[in-house]
């Protein structure tokens, strides 16, 4: 008996032929955490582009959490274009949570988006450390459950539309933390934690604070003197 479930036990862990690390599978319709399902994800991954529908079925679920997740995490990677795709997407994604519509996959264009297998991987790894980081001290509601109900959610939705369009902006490092504040509010409505919303919502506050200040910087040091030139000539 002892060597049969020895032997059951060698057998569920597999390898990936393209990496040294091991995962323990689980048995078909088993619950796995979402760390765990996207680091074997992450392992099995093996084409040379990935788009971003594959990404978000790799991830295994189609909520609006999760969405959000997807197209926040490969904010923060060099890949060009991201942003553009990305902070557009966002902004699509607002139409629908405004009006309380469900969301249950990403607009068709923004999905055929495709990016390196090797970018795929670390934005699915990206996501594995998340929902890890998250769990370990998300307890459900924390009084704010009124923040993760459905309906109609126009204070998310301005949050995401002005998220997505500080993403799309070419400013110096101005991904990080609109990209930051996405990652919240997914795991917010995936774990059903008011209080990553809370979070979700103060990145968003330092997102648009050193959006405005690179602004402020850029006029003061940059336009400003110009402006003033050009003034003088007219005078």
């Amino acid at each position: 008996m002892a060597v049969t479930r020895a032997a059951q036990t060698t057998e569920s862990m597999t390898t990936d032929p393209s990496s040294s690390t091991q995962y323990e599978t689980s048995p078909p319709g088993a619950f796995q955490p979402p760390h765990l399902r996207l680091r074997e994800a992450a392992g099995r991954l093996n084409a040379e582009a990935v788009s971003l529908a594959e990404l978000a079925t790799l991830q295994g679920s189609a909520g609006l959490g999760s969405l959000l997740l997807v197209l926040a995490a490969p904010c923060v990677l060099p890949v060009p274009g991201v942003g553009n795709v990305m902070g557009l997407a966002l902004m699509m994604l607002a139409v629908p949570i405004w009006r309380g519509d469900p969301v249950g996959a990403l607009p068709a264009r923004v999905a055929a988006f495709q990016m390196p297998a090797r970018w795929a991987r670390r934005a699915l790894l990206m996501m594995a450390w998340l929902y890890e980081r998250a769990a370990r001290f998300a307890r459900g509601q924390h009084g704010l459950g009124s923040l993760t109900q459905a309906g109609p959610r126009p204070w998310m939705a301005a949050l995401v539309a002005l998220m997505g369009a500080l993403i799309f902006l070419p400013l110096p490092l101005g991904n990080v933390l609109p990209a930051m504040c996405m990652a919240l509010l997914g795991l917010g409505l995936a774990l059903r934690d008011g209080l990553l919303l809370l979070y979700a919502w103060a990145a968003g506050l330092l997102a648009c604070i050193y959006s405005a200040a690179l602004g402020l910087a850029a006029w003061h040091w940059g336009l400003a003197p110009v402006w003033r030139y050009l003034g003088a000539d007219a005078g």
